[in-house]
Formats: structure tokens, C-alpha cells, sequence
């Protein structure tokens, strides 16, 4: 099987501010572990996916910052998209360019700012995935059973009476796509047990993909034929071109809702998407009290607090539920369950033009 895996290296990392920022965004940061979460991404692949099978994509700043990072991935694997338009016209131009390669390689589209505990199980799932792409006229996803009524994900509604299996791995049917719920609809989906959280990963063949494109996304697929028709030619000019007109639009939303055939694995294997700071509070070592701290402290009478301040002494005193995030230029105090308007006060920025903020 030609497995390519394309990492999507294109994000902001808005909720991740004031340490995630436009020169650095989350992506390139050690916010896991002492490498970036990118280099995690790619060596969690390493063991099982060759080097010359693994793609980025993202904008050519970015794309400036993977190659100085990651110096052993081959150049012409670089996937340069001229400015970010969301993760639907980045997978159009990524599968067009392999497809123009091998229209039955199966792309893995996987994000480069995610956690994964159990790699050697992610991997197990991952080959299967494949298998099941390859087999069929199917898009493949990963479902993560949810572990509490979490507001911040999309979930998937399957069929676990029509299911398929590859390698031994149960597919099932996928029936809907739901946007983030509110606590009351989280809470109904986790009681019913057919509601999984959408991970963000999907696998397809390069091929499958066009024909599901023209079929159920037509719009979409009129600039796939565009932007391949461009590579062919090798017209970097009418790409950019493509890309100033082509909806910004998530490949959720373009493709997935919409397509019939989708199918979903199991994705039990320790994922997170690290999506705001409280999500840290399950990732970095706890204190006695539940207190998750980068940084030398003095922790009195407080609990459940985390703190990210490395380059000085943080003194917390009865407070519980706060986030402290400090930075040369920059502190950030929140409460843990208010984390996600982060990338609000990030758009507070953009709007008062404090652009040496950002």
C-alpha cells in the first residue's frame, strides 16, 4: 500500500496566546514535552511511515519554520498553500498533488499540534485505517469515545449494527456530524453511548476523494480540477490565484457532512487535541493538589490551578480554577472553564490594531 500522511501544519493557535503567537504559533511549541508538537507528530510516524512518505502543509512562513525545523524531510514534500483558507483547501491541493502521483495512494490527513499517549496503538489503528481506504469507495475517520460531556469538540452519531473490519479493527458506520454542543446536548450524547468525539483525522485514497468531491461537494470540486490542472502545469501564480477565491471552509463541513460512505474507528488511544490551556491539566505533572506547574512556585491553600511561568517564581494564595500563563510582554489570568475565549482576546487585538501582541 503507498500510504502518505500529511500533516497540517497551517493552524493559528490562538486559544495557546500569549506564548502561542503568528512568528510561533502552538504547532512549534514544546508545550507537551521538551520537543514541538510537530516533531512529536512526526516521530510518532516515524517507526512505521518513511520520511519520503510524510507531507506538511501550511502557509510559506510556516513552511519557512518546518523546513529549519525538520531538516531530514525532503524539500518537494513541503506543501506550500499561499495563504491559509482552512483545512478544506489545503487537503484539495495536498490529495490533487499526490493524486497527480498515484491516484490510488491513501492519504492519512492528520493534524500537527495533537497528543497521542498510546503511539504503538495509534499506529496499530492507523494501518488498519488505511487498509479499510484502500479496500472500498470509503472516507475513514477516528472517533474518540468521550470521557466527559465536553463542549468544545464536534461529535460523530454511528451505527455500531453496520460495521465492517480491517485488520481485525471494526468500521462503522458513520450517520452525522455534529457541530459542538451545548452542556445539555453533550450530556444526552454521552448518555446515549452512539456519540463520539471528532478527532480531525481522516484517511482516504487519493482517487476515492475526487469522486467523492464531485458527487456530493460539486462546488469544491470545480477547484480541484482547477488547482490540479495548475500543478500539472506548474502555474504557482494560478494556484495563488485559486486560493484568493476558494471558500475558507473546514474539510468538515466541505466534504465529511455531506459525503455518504464514511466510516469510524475507534480512537482510544490517549488522543487529545491540546485545544486550550486547561487541557494541560491532564498532560503536565500534578502537585498534591491538582495543580499543574511550569516554572518555580510557592503553591499555599490553592488547588486546581495552572500556571505557566518559567522564567520567574509564581506565588499562588487560596485560589482555585485559574489559569496564570506569563510571557515577557504578556500575562494571561483566566478561569479554567472560560479558557476557550482565549482566542477572543485575540481578536480584542487584531480589533485595536496591538499587532506587537499577536
Amino acid at each position: 500500500m503507498d500510504l502518505r500522511v500529511i500533516i497540517l501544519a497551517g493552524g493559528a493557535g490562538t486559544r495557546f496566546w500569549p506564548v502561542s503567537r503568528k512568528i510561533r504559533p502552538k504547532q512549534f511549541l514544546p508545550i507537551v514535552s521538551e520537543k514541538t508538537m510537530i516533531e512529536e507528530t512526526i516521530d510518532r510516524l516515524s517507526s512505521q511511515v518513511p520520511l519520503k512518505n510524510i507531507y506538511t502543509i501550511a502557509n510559506p512562513e510556516k513552511t519557512e519554520m518546518i523546513k529549519n525545523l525538520l531538516p531530514d524531510l525532503p524539500d518537494k514534500n513541503l506543501l506550500v498553500e499561499p495563504i491559509g483558507r482552512n483545512t478544506a483547501p489545503s487537503l484539495i491541493l495536498a490529495t490533487a498533488r499526490i493524486h497527480l502521483q498515484n491516484p490510488k495512494a491513501v492519504l492519512a490527513a492528520l493534524p500537527a499540534d495533537h497528543l497521542i499517549k498510546d503511539s504503538a496503538l495509534f499506529l496499530r489503528k492507523l494501518e488498519a485505517a488505511a487498509a479499510a481506504a484502500s479496500s472500498g469507495d470509503h472516507l475513514i475517520t477516528f472517533g474518540v469515545p468521550p470521557t466527559y460531556p465536553a463542549t468544545g469538540y464536534g461529535y460523530i452519531r454511528f451505527s455500531a449494527d453496520h460495521s465492517v473490519h480491517s485488520l481485525d479493527e471494526p468500521f462503522h458506520a458513520v450517520q452525522e456530524f455534529k457541530e459542538k454542543p451545548d452542556l445539555e446536548q453533550a450530556k444526552a450524547f454521552l448518555k446515549k453511548g452512539n456519540y463520539f468525539w471528532n478527532s480531525g483525522m481522516f484517511l482516504w485514497q487519493a482517487d476515492v476523494f475526487a469522486r467523492k468531491l464531485e458527487r456530493f461537494a460539486p462546488e469544491m470540486f470545480s477547484y480541484w480540477k482547477q488547482i490540479q490542472d495548475a500543478l500539472e502545469a506548474n502555474d504557482e501564480a494560478r494556484i495563488a490565484s485559486l486560493f484568493e477565491e476558494i471558500p475558507s471552509i473546514s474539510i468538515d463541513y466541505a466534504l465529511m457532512e455531506k459525503a455518504e460512505g464514511v466510516l469510524m474507528a475507534r480512537g482510544d488511544f490517549g488522543w487529545s487535541d491540546v485545544g486550550a490551556w486547561s487541557s494541560l491539566a491532564d498532560i503536565w505533572p500534578q502537585d498534591e493538589t491538582g495543580n499543574a506547574l511550569r516554572g518555580d512556585n510557592i503553591i499555599l491553600d490553592s488547588q486546581d490551578c495552572l500556571v505557566y511561568n518559567p522564567d520567574k517564581l509564581t506565588a499562588l494564595i487560596g485560589v482555585k480554577d485559574i489559569i496564570v500563563v506569563n510571557t515577557e510582554d504578556a500575562l494571561l489570568i483566566a478561569h479554567r472553564n472560560q479558557d476557550q475565549k482565549v482566542k477572543d482576546i485575540v481578536g480584542e487585538l487584531e480589533k485595536k490594531k496591538k499587532t506587537e501582541y499577536l
